[in-house]
């Protein structure tokens, strides 16, 4: 009876376990999430090469890399936020905040219309302008985690708290080029490799990428904010401390968004409270169109990097073929709403 009985069992788990042709596609998109977007960013590339020979020139593939600088940076930290299913919609104030701290305490005392911090080392006022951003992000952290208050709300509230501190402190005057000194400027310079030209600043955010990237695959601390992100009742079961991680989140990306404002003075050229006004919500495109998913605990980091720069490749290409701005924000949009619709039907995957 019960070796009759095995070969029934047997077919029958063959017979289950068998998966069609899309089922093996949407297993192979859920384990590697960069490959969505890796495939968006070739065949971009080969259509925008077919349509104007000039895309593929060395001189507007550099452009790319620079015009990917900040919002790839910036994308590091609202990476790991998301990972965690947060948002951070503060991101461009604390950002912007941090290089007016640098540059204001940098900038010669002898300019004119400057604050009395003026005149500081120029070490000094980068370090100090990480550890404002620091601060801003442990602000967000405490009060997500210590309140128990949603994210989007927290960093809707601290995004006009932060930009109202950038413009009472620092009476929204912008610091020119000339009187910044070389140091803060340094991120938005360029050096040839071969027919390419590179910015220094792109250099450190590849270095930031290939950092993290290392941290969420191979260290405790990124398992546990994918644990975090997927499900927080089953990470705190299992022993994580889901807020620890959640406030060291927030804090770290502080750390990412002064860097960023580093390298955004160099890239701009000078420091001034209006730079780069939808930062928050370019941030958020290039996380999920590289494949993170916005409920949490699915990503990586190359998916981010390949992300920001489908968005930079998309914008350029098409004003390349000369269409109005309009479109390009059209084709954006859409990508966004194709990333989350494939997100949704690759997280149905049965494990």
């Amino acid at each position: 009876m019960s070796d009759s009985a095995a070969p029934q069992l047997d077919l029958a788990e063959e017979f289950s376990s068998r998966s069609t042709p899309m089922q093996k596609v949407q297993s192979t998109l859920h384990r590697y999430p960069y490959l969505s977007p890796l495939i968006v960013l070739i065949v971009a590339m080969i259509i925008f090469t077919l349509l104007n020979e000039r895309f593929i020139l060395p001189q507007n593939l550099s452009l790319m890399t620079q015009q990917t600088v900040i919002v790839g940076t910036l994308a590091i930290a609202q990476t790991l936020i998301i990972l965690t299913a947060g948002i951070d919609l503060s991101i461009g104030a604390i950002m912007v905040l941090g290089q007016m701290v640098m540059a204001n305490l940098a900038v010669s005392a002898g300019a004119s219309n400057v604050l009395p911090i003026a005149g500081q080392s120029p070490v000094v006022a980068i370090f100090i302008g990480i550890v404002i951003a620091m601060l801003a992000g442990a602000v967000n952290g405490f009060l997500i985690v210590k309140l128990s208050l949603p994210p989007f709300i927290v960093t809707l509230g601290t995004l006009s708290i932060f930009t109202a501190l950038t413009l009472i402190l620092f009476k929204a005057r912008t610091i020119q080029g000339p009187e910044i000194p070389e140091l803060l400027k340094i991120m938005g310079e360029t050096f040839p490799i071969g027919p390419f030209q590179v910015m220094y600043g792109v250099i450190v955010m590849l270095v930031l990428y290939a950092i993290f990237a290392y941290i969420l695959r191979s260290t405790a601390w990124g398992t546990h904010i994918y644990a975090v992100g997927d499900d927080p009742q089953a990470a705190e079961l299992s022993g994580i401390n889901t807020k620890r991680v959640l406030f060291s989140v927030y804090v770290v990306s502080g750390l990412i968004i002064g860097i960023a404002a580093w390298i955004t003075i160099g890239r701009v050229g000078s420091a001034s409270p209006n730079v780069a006004p939808g930062i928050n919500l370019d941030t958020i495109t290039a996380v999920v169109i590289g494949g993170t998913s916005l409920f949490g605990g699915r990503g990586t980091m190359i998916g981010t990097l390949l992300g920001a720069l489908i968005v930079t490749v998309v914008e350029n290409g098409l004003a390349l073929a000369g269409l109005d701005q309009a479109y390009r924000v059209l084709a954006i949009g859409v990508l966004v709403i194709a990333a989350v619709a494939l997100d949704q039907w690759i997280r149905r995957v049965k494990s």
